[in-house]
């Protein structure tokens, strides 16, 4: 009788949605190659329209050597572009990264060990990673204290979008990302894991799985300006759609009511109160924009047919 084939471990898809950023994507990329284990594939979904020659170069030499799968997109947009990964991935497991990241070394090891430890007696269907921004620390922060930077384990309702992991059947059976989360898209991730919660998912920190986020100055949400110096409602937005979408709630109303009051509580507002009407201009704006798109109901991706990844 032939042997069994050794059972294979589960393979992990590393996603990296980019918006106009250059060297410092591609040094992400050095730095995620070079991780150990190395993730099954990169992909990388590109909503620059145009970028420096010599970057563009070298993201067309990694694609031609299959160092890296280069997806193009016209039109930016974060959900759009992390659904469009998600059905991409041939992984088992897909993790998310910012494009300006700088990932500890086992990090792929330690999102696929912190699915598969049984941490909550049930199936993990995200691992939220260890987010540093820069001056941070790793402080020991739990219950409402949690903050990304944590250094403890736990149960958590909640991710980051710039590290996670999630079993990519789970996504796909959840519908992938709201797409009506335009601009900024604030509030995407716990939309997505309220979602995945609700269909019996777990949701799990691992502080193990740690990156330390740059902040590049140029590119991402910053090609969207500044919140408190912009009369754009892309910032706002975001917040008012998840809010809208659990209208039913009490706590969304108190939610809206404590967004738009809290958007001027800032020093800057306080130093330069001229910006306060303004202030207010844009997040009425967002909230119309996002009454409109609540009323056309979610955009997600369509339920898998069984049997097809």
């Amino acid at each position: 009788m032939p042997a069994r084939p050794a059972r294979e471990e589960p393979s992990l898809s590393v996603v990296i949605p980019t918006y106009g950023r250059e060297e410092v994507l591609l040094a992400t990329l050095d730095r995620v190659e070079a991780l150990a284990p190395a993730p099954g594939e990169i992909v990388v979904v590109d909503q620059t329209e145009r970028h420096e020659a010599a970057v563009e170069r070298e993201l067309a030499a990694r694609d031609a050597a299959a160092r890296i799968r280069w997806l193009r997109r016209p039109r930016p947009s974060i959900t759009g572009a992390m659904n469009a990964g998600l059905l991409a991935a041939r992984g088992e497991y897909v993790l998310y990264l910012d494009d300006d990241v700088v990932p500890k070394a086992d990090l792929v090891a330690a999102h696929l060990a912190a699915h598969h430890a049984n941490h909550l007696d049930a199936r993990v269907e995200i691992v939220a990673g260890q987010v540093f921004q820069p001056g941070e620390a790793p402080e020991p922060l739990v219950g409402r204290e949690f903050r990304f930077r944590s250094s403890v384990a736990q149960e958590v309702v909640e991710l980051m979008g710039g590290n996670f992991s999630v079993r990519r059947a789970a996504a796909l059976a959840a519908g992938g990302f709201d797409e009506r989360f335009v601009a900024v898209a604030y509030r995407y991730e716990r939309e997505f894991c309220d979602r995945i919660r609700r269909r019996g998912g777990r949701i799990w920190f691992e502080p193990a799985a740690s990156i330390h986020h740059l902040q590049a100055a140029r590119g991402g949400t910053r090609a969207w300006g500044s919140h408190l110096r912009s009369l754009h409602p892309g910032h706002a937005v975001g917040e008012y759609y998840y809010h809208l979408r659990r209208w039913r709630h009490a706590a969304s109303w108190r939610g809206i009511l404590r967004r738009f009051g809290m958007s001027v509580k800032t020093r800057h507002h306080l130093r330069r109160p001229w910006w306060i009407p303004v202030t207010f201009f844009a997040e009425g704006l967002g909230f119309l924009w996002a009454l409109s798109l609540a009323l056309r109901g979610p955009r997600l991706l369509p339920s898998p047919v069984e049997g097809q990844r």
